[in-house]
């Protein structure tokens, strides 16, 4: 995917980004439209479009993407008092960028239902 998906560009480095935390499974940025106090994407640096294209060959990339999700909680002090995570899914699912992604949100009273 390289130059056409911003998600990829941010992973190679060529696209900028506040980066909170990378290993080489994984990169966590700020969102740049925050909703949340706390509103970080979590995101594989293996492109995947979506959610939708997940299965048995690439299922570990989910785990992988909650512990750094705990983890990322844990460091931004929003894990106890808890949080949430949401994937968008396709155009009626709300999907604007087509490599799968978690948005971690916290550090507010999340409401329900949300949009």
């Amino acid at each position: 995917m390289g130059e056409e998906c911003i998600f990829c560009q941010i992973v190679e480095g060529t696209a900028p980004a506040k980066i909170v935390y990378r290993d080489d499974e994984v990169v966590v940025f700020e969102d740049i439209k925050p909703v949340a106090p706390v509103h970080l994407l979590i995101i594989p640096t293996q492109h995947i479009n979506s959610i939708r294209d997940i299965d048995e060959s690439n299922a570990a990339v989910l785990q992988t993407l909650v512990t750094t999700a705990n983890r990322v909680a844990r460091e931004k002090g929003i894990h106890d008092s808890g949080f949430r995570i949401n994937i968008n899914a396709g155009p009626n699912g709300g999907q604007t960028v087509y490599h799968l992604h978690f948005h971690l949100l916290g550090g507010r009273f999340m409401t329900w239902p949300p949009g």
